[in-house]
């Protein structure tokens, strides 16, 4: 039987997901994880605490486990244990991007530079020490800007910026999110329709699953994730050009193996700017959405390829399909949220998957990162899947501790332009 190592943050919404893609693969798994698991006591050498914030430590630690118990792969589900997976699939011998690879799909600004020397259309940009060289950055760039960390995900941390006065007030106010001496990344800003595409890459070249439109209008100033739907309702001509720019930046940063998820824009005249490419596949509980060939999950394509077993055709299968993302939009501790029968009882919804607890702190983006929930919805055509997929979500009321009164959980409930993206 193969022994699969995956590693877990705590934080992660995909454990469940890739615990069952492993053991339908026949897997034994092993869970790594930067906190004690409750039943680890009966688990043995199924259950390693790894400190991700330390990766020396923690590649030490899988390559101490592999010389007693071998291991066959090691898989990090979410952006904080890439680095580690690669640095101990190197240790250990086991195929892998490499870790200066991967290390660079977790360095905005390497990543930047490496897709510069490519030649690859993407935001120009400037990488500054503080928030005072950042504003002259935007005003060197031309506004509108968008000033980010150069090292955080969904969308934490991101500003866009208009002029002098709000670049300094975003720019101070990222880097408290970025934290002492870290650098800055401004970019200018490009306008445009967004995608995403999912993707695996094998022996150095890159299968493209399944290409996401993102309908709401992503303008900032913050950028939470909303809607994603697939297949893609731009032309054949842009998707080949989505396609190609996707393969060539997963090159430029010398990946060679494993999942991708790669943000792009669609500009005037179909240009493609790529905007960032992740050594993992999409986040949160998204991959329900997505069905290939076979009904196979997202998750059981991506550990077969890591257990290096073969697999099925990895296109779309079935109808259109799609997700929102619910984000939180005001301040506060959550009660509950009130009307999930009715979102459940609109036709096309599949699931409404609230991943907040009563009681937890809600923390809107930029200085959030967590998301109160996802909605899931089928349809024959993207378009019914994105109109599902609001009704539903206008069915949800969040309701605060303070007795304030409920919110709407549809993100562009309340005005346009909180749509971000």
């Amino acid at each position: 039987m193969p022994r699969l190592l995956l590693l877990l943050p705590t934080t992660t919404y995909r454990a469940p997901d890739f615990v069952a893609a492993a053991e339908r693969a026949g897997a034994e798994v092993v869970v790594g994880s930067d906190r004690r698991q409750a039943l680890a006591d009966g688990m043995g050498d199924r259950a390693m605490v790894l400190p991700f914030d330390h990766p020396e430590r923690a590649v030490d630690a899988i390559v101490a486990l592999n010389e007693r118990t071998p291991l066959d792969a090691v898989l990090a589900v979410d952006d904080q244990g890439v680095a580690v997976a690669a640095a101990a699939s190197a240790r250990i011998g086991l195929v892998a991007s490499s870790e200066t690879a991967v290390a660079r799909t977790r360095d905005k600004a390497a990543q930047r530079r490496r897709l510069t020397r490519a030649g690859l259309d993407q935001p120009r940009f400037r990488v500054v020490p503080d928030a005072d060289e950042a504003v002259r950055a935007a005003v060197e760039l031309g506004f509108p800007c968008v000033v980010k960390p150069t090292d955080r995900s969904a969308s934490q941390g991101v500003l866009r910026v208009d002029d002098v006065a709000s670049a300094r007030r975003g720019a101070e106010r990222v880097a408290r999110i970025a934290g002492d001496g870290a650098p800055l990344l401004v970019e200018a800003f490009v306008p445009g329709s967004e995608v995403a595409v999912e993707g695996l890459v094998v022996r150095g070249r890159t299968a493209v699953l399944a290409v996401w439109d993102k309908p709401d209008p992503l303008e900032g100033p913050t950028f939470p994730e909303t809607i994603y739907v697939t297949p893609s309702r731009h032309p054949a001509a842009v998707l080949e050009a989505v396609q190609r720019e996707t393969a060539l930046a997963v090159t430029a940063l010398g990946l060679t193996e494993g999942p991708v998820h790669v943000e792009l824009r669609i500009g005037d005249g179909g240009r493609v700017t790529v905007l960032e490419v992740a050594a993992r596949s999409i986040g949160g509980r998204c991959s329900r959405a997505l069905r290939l060939e076979g009904r196979a999950s997202l998750e059981d394509v991506i550990v077969r390829h890591a257990l290096g077993q073969p697999f099925e055709g990895i296109s779309h299968e079935g109808p259109a399909s799609g997700v929102m993302m619910l984000p939180v939009l005001e301040e506060g501790v959550l009660d509950h949220v009130d009307g999930v029968d009715e979102a459940l009882a609109v036709p096309g919804v599949t699931a409404v998957d609230l991943t907040l607890s009563p009681g937890s702190p809600l923390v809107p983006l930029p200085e959030g990162d967590r998301y109160l929930g996802f909605v899931f919805a089928r349809a024959l055509t993207p378009g019914e899947v994105e109109a599902r997929l609001r009704q539903a979500a206008a069915h949800l009321r969040v309701r605060r501790r303070d007795g304030a009164e409920p919110r709407s959980a549809e993100p562009s409930a309340g005005g346009r332009a909180r749509r971000c993206g």
